[in-house]
């Protein structure tokens, strides 16, 4: 796709996205593979530059991953992050013990040779650590760029080689210049030109969808929410009407969805759309259902049901299109056979059967989701549409907690619709500002709990109101919006959704927590 790129080697590192999302921001391309890959495949991406991920594991521990040996002899500049650098370090006859002090969260890094990555940079900064493993001896081609207090080779080079090793991790925020840092070293040691752009994207993926689908028919699942619409608008733009749109109405969605759809795509996009009314099958399969895995996988398996009943009405319909991103892959799966540990199935990801009719295609698989809305603005979308807050594909059955029942969907879709009209709102008059706001809705516990109304006991429900912020979806902080306008959504929903008595605030961020719930 691009001239310049960059390749990243997962080791299983919850944060190896962040690194690529770094890249991609300095507009070079980069992409994930798994740490196992083959050397000849390596080749063949023709990368001017490796960064080598952190990773939960110990290089003393047997099974512990490896690259190919010959990775070290590509000539290429490596930068190898916490375990990364581990394994750099131990792969070229150094030597790795555990720290006699762990540490882990902020550490004062204090640079001794302000070159590389640590061009421009005072003389200490404060970064983020997160290891039990530390160099203790260097490779005699070696030496050392800066330490910390408790970690003498925080970080080290191979000049000849341009190889280095950084034991904290750049691409988190909390480490302070992070950014400065994998600029330096993908654009000035490796010398890699700012080529990636969303205009190129589109070029390449438009070419690429065409060849694929050839004269077949695809059909589009759309949510309303940005990623489908934004690969619905992508694969229209190759295919126009060889593209059926298809909501389905499984009773899970936001208050409005329908609606929201059909002025999306039917009248603004001027799709052939399609809406299928399939509330029965969901409900039935979610009755009695707690576990969230179970929610999804099920779920799953009935859109592809309803999807596979759509594509036998269509003549040549071949293929079932979704807006499928990178962070989705991530948390379902261990990325590509690599080492990353499973955070949750999503339903469009690790929640599909294995045996499918239809065969899938997911033009933004590789995009995050700012990503997303840029390529979104490049087709023309509209800012209502681009700027729309991210909605889980499994709807509400992994925001209402327990049991999944249409009664207990109703009273969340009432209480949601309060918490967005009124976040709404006080964005729209500027009565917030709150930077980088990502998500805001609703959470029905499965909790009742006793209060009084009008003088009378009563024993109803509870909402949790969840509002986060964040850049990529893959870290989150929680939002700490006025407490005028938290009184005023818990006042809202206590007295206009019957069934409901008390409403709580989530204060956690992403890690440990995860914005949705389930």
């Amino acid at each position: 796709m691009q001239t310049d790129r960059v390749l990243i080697l997962d080791f299983g590192s919850q944060t190896t996205q962040l690194i690529a999302r770094r890249v991609r921001e300095l507009g070079v391309y980069c992409e994930i593979w798994p740490c196992t890959s083959s050397l000849d495949k390596i080749k063949a991406f023709s990368p001017r530059a490796l960064i080598l991920s952190g990773g939960p594991a110990s290089v003393h521990e047997s099974g512990s991953p490896r690259p190919d040996q010959g990775i070290w002899s590509l000539g290429l500049p490596v930068l190898g992050i916490c375990y990364g650098m581990q394994v750099m370090v131990e792969m070229n006859d150094g030597r790795v013990q555990p720290a006699g002090h762990r540490e882990f969260g902020r550490a004062a890094l204090d640079i001794k040779d302000a070159s590389g990555p640590f061009l421009g940079l005072p003389a200490t900064i404060d970064v983020w650590m997160s290891h039990g493993d530390q160099v203790t001896v260097l490779p005699s081609s070696f030496r050392v760029l800066a330490s910390s207090a408790t970690c003498p080779y925080a970080a080290v080079v191979d000049d000849t080689r341009r190889f280095y090793g950084v034991q904290f991790h750049p691409e988190v925020m909390h480490t302070n210049d992070g950014k400065h840092m994998l600029e330096r070293f993908v654009c000035d040691v490796a010398g890699a030109q700012k080529t990636w752009k969303m205009s190129a994207f589109i070029v390449d993926k438009v070419a690429e969808i065409k060849q694929v689908v050839g004269e077949q028919r695809v059909i589009m699942a759309i949510s309303g929410g940005v990623d489908s619409s934004v690969a619905a608008t992508l694969i229209h733009k190759a295919i126009g009407s060889q593209l059926t749109a298809v909501y389905v109405d499984h009773g899970l969605h936001r208050q409005g969805e329908i609606e929201a759809v059909q002025r999306i795509f039917k009248d603004g996009l001027h799709m052939d759309v399609r809406i299928v009314d399939a509330r029965d099958r969901f409900f039935a399969v979610l009755e009695g259902v707690i576990d969230p895995e179970q929610k999804r996988k099920r779920i799953g398996h009935v859109f592809i049901d309803v999807f596979d009943d759509v594509a036998r009405g269509l003549p040549g319909a071949a293929f079932l299109g979704q807006g499928t991103l990178y962070p989705d892959v991530i948390e379902s799966v261990s990325f590509h056979g690599g080492p990353s540990a499973v955070i949750k199935s999503h339903h469009n990801v690790g929640g599909l059967p294995e045996r499918m009719n239809l065969r899938l295609l997911e033009p933004l698989r590789e995009l995050f989701k700012d990503e997303v809305r840029a390529l979104g603005r490049e087709l023309g979308l509209d800012a209502a549409v681009v700027q729309r807050q991210p909605f889980p594909g499994p709807g509400l059955a992994i925001r209402v907690l327990g049991e999944v029942t249409r009664a207990r969907c109703e009273l969340l879709q009432k209480a949601d619709a309060i918490i967005r009209h009124e976040i709404d709102e006080a964005l729209r008059t500027k009565a917030i500002d709150v930077p980088g706001l990502w998500q805001w809705f609703g959470v029905l516990l499965p909790v009742k709990s006793v209060g009084v109304m009008g003088d009378a006991r009563t024993y109803d429900e509870t909402v949790c109101v969840r509002c986060v912020s964040s850049t990529d979806g893959m870290t989150a902080d929680w939002a700490d919006l006025p407490h005028a306008l938290l009184s005023r959504v818990s006042n809202r929903i206590i007295n206009e959704v019957r069934g409901v008595n008390r409403v709580v605030y989530d204060i956690s961020s992403k890690p440990p927590a995860t914005i949705e719930w389930e």
